[in-house]
């Protein structure tokens, strides 16, 4: 289960307290530390699948994109730091990332091309907190991987169903397009992305 440790804490207070070594992934939540378990089992097949077809698309394409193993993303406004379950990175932007060499945190939107989160038990952070942070800091897309089919119906229908959705930044705000079982996933970023939704799911079960 996902716990808080210690609040309010300062995004830099909370990057110098980070353990080194740790059996759990750690998230500043507007300035409070929740501590949440590393994927396992399934969310771990699914992120894995999913990271190889990214990977495959951008080869493919030639992309000038980096999928890293690990990193944080800072909000906008500095108050949260989050841990995505899957990203891929513009190059030459990270140039421009003042706290990328020493500690692989992201602060511009322009050099996250795709943000990816699988869906837990505390969906809503998925569905709500984290697509208008996200949106904010302008990422230009940002998958919501909903494969046991958690969240709430008004995201993912009635009866609920498994959902794989993609927003894509249009004019400041994501348009978001949503895919279940028999359909393709269309990325507006990854054109060459050849993945069904029932071969991300199928990782899961």
């Amino acid at each position: 289960m996902i716990q808080a440790l210690r609040q309010p804490i300062a995004f830099n207070e909370f990057i110098e307290w980070l353990p080194e070594v740790s059996e759990c992934r750690y998230e500043l939540h507007r300035g409070a530390i929740i501590e949440m378990p590393k994927p396992r089992g399934k969310h771990s097949l699914v992120t894995g699948d999913l990271v190889f077809g990214l990977g495959n698309a951008i080869r493919r394409a030639n992309l000038p994109y980096t999928i890293p193993k690990e990193c944080i993303v800072r909000s906008l406004d500095g108050e949260s730091g989050y841990e995505p379950d899957a990203i891929a990175l513009d190059k030459a932007a990270l140039q421009n990332e003042p706290l990328w060499e020493s500690g692989s945190i992201l602060t511009l939107g322009e050099s996250i091309k795709l943000i990816v989160e699988v869906v837990s038990t505390n969906w809503r952070d998925d569905y709500f907190t984290k697509f208008g942070e996200y949106e904010a800091l302008g990422i230009q897309e940002y998958w919501i991987v909903d494969y046991a089919a958690l969240g709430g119906r008004r995201f993912i229908g009635n009866p609920k169903q498994p959902t794989f959705t993609v927003c894509n930044l249009v004019e400041g705000e994501y348009s978001v397009q949503r895919f279940q079982r028999g359909d393709n996933i269309l990325s507006p970023t990854f054109p060459e992305l050849d993945l069904t939704v029932d071969q991300v799911f199928a990782a899961g079960t």
